[in-house]
């Protein structure tokens, strides 16, 4: 049996293109989603589904103002999702940090 377990880190925030929209709404107030395009470097369905699962996991806010081809959407990051992301940077560093034991000495210690 081994004891040993890695840190478990978030998996909705280690997806590369979800942690870069997180970071970036926590350095600002809120941003523009043509914006958070050009900033990613990615496609706006990409962006667009990305926005949808952090939303959805209450992690940022999406609003809209304006009409038609006029109509903007800014998003801003929730306490919660700022909890996350805290967590998330903790859980990297943890997980960089763990000693793990050599198969001899986990087997030592299991017996």
């Amino acid at each position: 049996m081994n004891d040993f377990k890695f840190q478990v880190i978030n998996p909705l925030l280690h997806s590369e293109l979800r942690l870069k929209i997180m970071v970036a709404l926590d350095s600002l107030k809120s941003a523009d989603f043509m914006y958070l395009c050009q900033i990613t470097d990615s496609t706006r369905g990409n962006v667009s589904t990305q926005i949808t699962t952090l939303k959805e996991a209450g992690y940022i806010d999406v609003s809209k103002s304006g009409l038609g081809r006029f109509s903007r959407t800014t998003c801003s990051i929730t306490n919660k999702g700022r909890e996350a992301l805290r967590a998330y940077e903790e859980g990297l560093r943890r997980l960089f940090s763990q000693q793990v034991p050599t198969q001899d000495e986990q087997h030592i210690i299991n017996q």
